[in-house]
């Protein structure tokens, strides 16, 4: 294989890589299960952390979305810097 191949293959890698981070950092990040995070917030579900946040309301409007579709589940939202967990009530739907 010539050095121009691998070359281009190289550059046809990096610059997927650059649309995938483009593309992702849109959406919220995932955490890691062996770490607590200390800043953002952090929507929990049946005591599980799924998603972080970085305002309230994005989380807590996640965490209505979810506990109307699902009342049974228990949402709540961590705010890391406080260390505290603030319950996600059910919203009665506007008649």
């Amino acid at each position: 294989m010539s050095k121009e191949v691998k070359s281009r293959r190289l550059k046809n890698q990096e610059s997927k890589e650059q649309e995938i981070g483009l593309q992702e950092s849109n959406r919220p990040t995932n955490l890691r299960a062996n770490v607590i995070p200390v800043e953002g917030f952090v929507l929990t579900i049946d005591g599980k952390m799924k998603t972080r946040y970085a305002s309230v309301e994005e989380a807590n409007a996640a965490g209505a979305k979810l506990k109307n579709n699902f009342p049974v589940l228990q949402v709540a939202v961590y705010d890391a810097t406080k260390r505290a967990y603030t319950p996600v009530e059910v919203r009665p739907l506007a008649t």
